[in-house]
């Protein structure tokens, strides 16, 4: 049984089917909320392999031959790979685990819809069904404007299309959140 992460930061999950923008609506929110002065952090869920690793670069080839974890830094950024053959997935608890020593102001999510973590639902008409409108941890729902899907009274409704007003909405919910708790030890 998943249970709420108790984390030291807000965590906000994005919900959508594939094809819906998830990716392209969270490049164009993070700005917004990095002009607001939240630093924010992203977990983003792959349902396949991927590789953030260039095949041929000496650091590619290091991790090929066996090193693990590969950690690979310069003046600009720095990476660290951890080949997982043969295990599970982690769960969101760990990886948001990996967070805390960053100290963000808040983590996104995009994926892990299944996570009781509150969510910032994104719904297009035509793109998957509703049923992740019926999510108890839904906070608000961003969908077109003249979309006629009912939601509870609780959960805010808001336009998919209008980006401003949605880190508006993101901003206050982070304010709004409880005093934060310490990670759980694991």
């Amino acid at each position: 049984m998943m249970s709420q992460p108790a984390t030291a930061f807000p965590v906000l999950g994005i919900a959508a089917w594939s094809g819906t923008g998830k990716t392209t609506l969270l490049t164009q929110l993070l700005p917004c909320l990095r002009n607001a002065g939240l630093d924010v952090g992203v977990i983003k869920h792959a349902h396949h392999s991927f590789d953030v690793d260039t095949p041929g670069k000496d650091s590619y080839k290091l991790r090929s031959a066996g090193a693990s974890p590969m950690l690979i830094a310069s003046s600009e950024r720095f990476a660290l790979m951890q080949e997982t053959p043969g295990q599970n997935e982690p769960d969101l608890d760990a990886l948001l685990s990996m967070m805390a020593h960053h100290q963000p102001d808040l983590v996104i999510v995009e994926g892990f819809k299944a996570w009781p973590i509150p969510k910032l639902a994104l719904y297009r008409e035509g793109v998957g069904d509703a049923s992740l409108l019926d999510d108890a941890q839904l906070q608000a729902v961003a969908l077109e404007q003249d979309s006629l899907i009912e939601l509870a009274s609780h959960v805010k409704r808001l336009d998919l299309n209008d980006i401003e007003a949605i880190a508006r909405w993101v901003i206050s919910w982070v304010g709004a959140q409880p005093d934060r708790v310490v990670l759980n030890e694991r």
